[in-house]
């Protein structure tokens, strides 16, 4: 067990898989002498060579579909998007190319391929460059996707995706590249479709993806001091999703807050509130309430940013409301 930052995990992780498999490459927009836009990648290439680790033109739809058709010949290619923004790019060769062969092929041909990419508010990436599109994202199916918020669940999922025969969308959080937490050394997989249940409480079921996930158990805490005791879920996976954990969690506890940065109304949170809205509908003591940002593009000015956010004292607030209280 080692303590890492997150993008140290993350080099960690590809580092060991590089070392293993010598099908595993890694390619994207500058991640060799510069380290990739989060310092995600740093030193990579010095390790192990341009053959294996090596830039691209600033062209996702190309390189995506080249790391496709490398996949397709049993390769495993690890893709770094630089921003979740530009999956926009990418939607032909990923959504309607590579999650479908499978199926199309009635079983013959996988597309074992990563796609690293970010999500997040943080240190005015602005309008282009802060959008979280991995609720969006799910709505395709072949395509699985992975949604760490720790360094070990960023080495865990990693390593998992890369050894997945079906494309993964690895979608990691500006927020997070540069928080700190402890890692299991050598091999580490933490298998799909399984969530993390990080926290226990008996008045309501707070469910939340990535960096939202720190920020709700900061809220759990003072939500305890004032008597109020939290369930806080990670589902990790986006697809495949464990359901059952979460509406089983809400139908002991009676209530639900869905925390996600994904904008209404077609974010992960509204699909999710649907979900347990059908699944746990005869043991709801309230209705299910999500907590997202607003629905607008992502200001540059640092103030304005910062009124977007979701922070810890909004889910508190939010979590009041849904047991009733004034926050």
């Amino acid at each position: 067990m080692a303590t890492m930052k997150f993008n140290e995990a993350l080099i960690h992780t590809v580092g060991l898989l590089l070392e293993r498999d010598p099908n595993v490459f890694v390619l994207g927009e500058d991640i060799t002498k510069y380290g990739g836009i989060f310092k995600a990648t740093k030193g990579l290439q010095e390790r192990f060579g341009p053959e294996r680790v090596f830039d691209t033109p600033i062209c996702e739809a190309g390189f995506t579909g080249f790391a496709i058709g490398a996949a397709m010949m049993g390769m495993r290619p690890i893709v770094e998007v630089m921003f979740s923004d530009f999956l926009l790019f990418i939607m032909d060769p990923l959504c309607n190319q590579a999650a479908k062969f499978h199926y199309m092929s009635g079983d013959q041909i996988s597309v074992p391929l990563v796609i690293r990419t970010n999500i997040g508010i943080r240190g005015g990436a602005a309008a282009q460059h802060s959008n979280s599109f991995h609720g969006f994202m799910t709505h395709f199916p072949g395509l699985k996707i992975a949604v760490p918020s720790s360094p070990a669940e960023a080495k865990g999922l990693l390593w998992t995706a890369v050894e997945d025969p079906d494309p993964v969308l690895f979608i990691e959080n500006k927020q997070l590249y540069f928080i700190s937490g402890d890692v299991p050394d050598g091999e580490y997989k933490i298998p799909f479709g399984r969530a993390n249940v990080l926290r226990r409480g008996k008045d309501l079921t707070i469910v939340a993806t990535s960096y939202m996930v720190n920020q709700s158990l900061v809220a759990a805490e003072d939500l305890a001091k004032d008597g109020v005791e939290a369930t806080v879920i990670d589902p990790r996976t986006l697809v495949p999703l464990d359901k059952e954990t979460i509406v089983q969690s809400v139908e002991e506890t009676g209530r639900a807050l869905i925390v996600d940065e994904g904008l209404y109304p077609a974010g992960f949170a509204q699909q999710l509130q649907a979900i347990v809205s059908h699944g746990a509908f005869y043991k709801l003591l309230a209705p299910v309430k999500t907590l997202t940002p607003p629905t607008c593009s992502i200001p540059y000015s640092p103030p304005l940013e910062r009124q977007v956010m979701i922070r810890a004292e909004q889910i508190t607030a939010a979590a009041k409301e849904l047991m009733g209280e004034e926050p």
